[in-house]
């Protein structure tokens, strides 16, 4: 895999050279109007919207999510993804900078049963590690993992516990390590494609893994009842780094120009390869790179590539805090990209999420420029955070997240965070759309 990652990789770079509050656009009468419509617009949007191309952004998609795969951070992947990102960058000419960061350290697990069969796990903030060679036991069925539901046969096992009946995660780990048991797997008691993530609150003595409710049922009947064992591994890994990638064109005249911050995180929850989440912003946002790398501009343009963004907006948090109060004060908005691209037939809408529900220039201009290039979809202004915009917001620079949704219900789609976010779910005409609207509405801020 490694390899023909790294041959698909070499490839496409020479080929390529929590509230929800639906806004009414109307708002108040004091909300602020900005003067978005300029003469001529039309044909500068045609600058933009002839030369975006759904099938780079498609290609790049099907790189980070199939040629790379899951792009956890920290991990080797997201190095890749970085690496990419920065050569593609650098190959059209832009000032390229890598800015690396601290991330916190994190727990890795490996779950295997006897005969070898692979288990997906997730392993939860607060677990013990184990050895190198992991812990090796027979499982002992704990039901809810109620005090009652123990016996002396826990004692030397790994209970296996369903979520359910009124007990936190933590109040179950404590049960069976009362018992005697030295391992916990937790499983799901509704199907979920990803594996349970329990959230302890808290360190506890012993290794706890997360699993879904078809590998709970599956270990059930396999291994209990067979008297087989399962081998667990969880791993602490320790002083990593994570890093953002970012691309920087200059006005040729004058200087302390104000900016615009176009960013989309390449990162990826843990066995989710990413495509939607977020292959496509990260896609739209290297094919407007390269679409707007030669015209002149008149406002300093920074495309912001953030890493460590699934463990807390890190990396955004980490740019918006090296940014000079001068460079604060100079920035006009940010456009954020995050899923924009997913097939899913109910996400008809793009949402335009600002943290305070408001309208900015960055949520105007994207009206605007929807009016007047016919955006097929619909446009939603919503108040929601996160994403990377709300690192932006929280300086106090107008930011706005675009992201697909179902709109009544503002719902994700139903691949979200899962090993199903693949490439097969992505659609190259949304990513013809994002990459439009978003780049027609950068370019009429920008151009000179």
């Amino acid at each position: 895999m490694k390899k023909r990652s790294s041959i698909m990789l070499s490839t496409i770079l020479l080929t390529s050279g929590l509230y929800f509050a639906p806004v009414d656009f109307a708002g108040p009468a004091e909300a602020a109007v900005h003067n978005v419509t300029q003469p001529n617009s039309k044909a500068f949007d045609r600058k933009i919207t002839a030369n975006v191309s759904a099938k780079r952004m498609y290609a790049d998609v099907a790189l980070l999510s199939k040629g790379i795969g899951p792009r956890v951070t920290g991990t080797k992947e997201e190095r890749m993804a970085a690496e990419y990102i920065k050569k593609r960058l650098q190959s059209y000419g832009y000032k390229v900078e890598t800015q690396e960061f601290s991330i916190p350290d994190r727990l890795m697990g490996h779950l295997q049963t006897s005969d070898q069969k692979e288990v997906l796990v997730t392993i939860p903030a607060g677990s013990a590690s184990t050895s190198k060679e992991g812990i090796t036991a027979e499982l002992f069925n704990a039901g809810y993992g109620k005090v009652t539901d123990f016996s002396e046969a826990a004692a030397g096992k790994i209970a296996l516990i369903s979520r359910g009946e009124g007990l936190t995660f933590k109040q179950k780990v404590d049960n069976a390590y009362a018992a005697g048991a030295i391992g916990v797997l937790i499983y799901n008691n509704v199907d979920s494609p990803a594996p349970l993530n329990p959230s302890l609150g808290a360190e506890v003595p012993i290794a706890v893994g997360g699993i879904t409710k078809v590998s709970g049922e599956a270990l059930l009947q396999d291994v209990v009842m067979q008297n087989k064992t399962v081998t667990l591994k969880i791993e602490r890994i320790e002083n990593v780094k994570s890093q953002n990638i970012i691309a920087t064109k200059l006005p040729k005249k004058g200087s302390n120009h104000d900016i615009l911050h176009v960013s989309a995180h390449y990162d990826s929850v843990p066995f989710a390869p990413g495509a939607s989440d977020n292959a496509t912003g990260t896609a739209v946002s290297l094919e407007l790179a390269r679409v707007m790398k030669s015209y002149p501009i008149d406002k300093e343009l920074r495309f912001v590539f953030a890493g460590a963004e699934e463990i807390g907006l890190v990396g955004s948090h980490h740019y918006v805090s090296q940014l000079t109060d001068d460079e604060i004060a100079r920035s006009i908005g940010n456009f954020n990209m995050d899923m924009v691209g997913t097939s899913w037939e109910n996400a008809s809408a793009i949402f335009m999420n600002t943290v305070d529900g408001k309208a900015n220039i960055v949520s105007d201009t994207a009206q605007a420029t929807a009016e007047r290039i016919g955006t097929p979809s619909e446009l939603i202004l919503y108040q929601r955070g996160a994403s990377d915009h709300v690192s932006f917001h929280e300086a106090g620079i107008p930011a706005v997240n675009f992201i697909r949704r179902e709109p009544g219900t503002a719902n994700l789609e139903p691949y979200y965070h899962t090993p199903l976010d693949t490439l097969e779910h992505i659609s190259p005409e949304r990513l013809k759309e994002a990459g439009d609207l978003v780049g027609a509405s950068i370019y009429s801020l920008i151009r000179k």
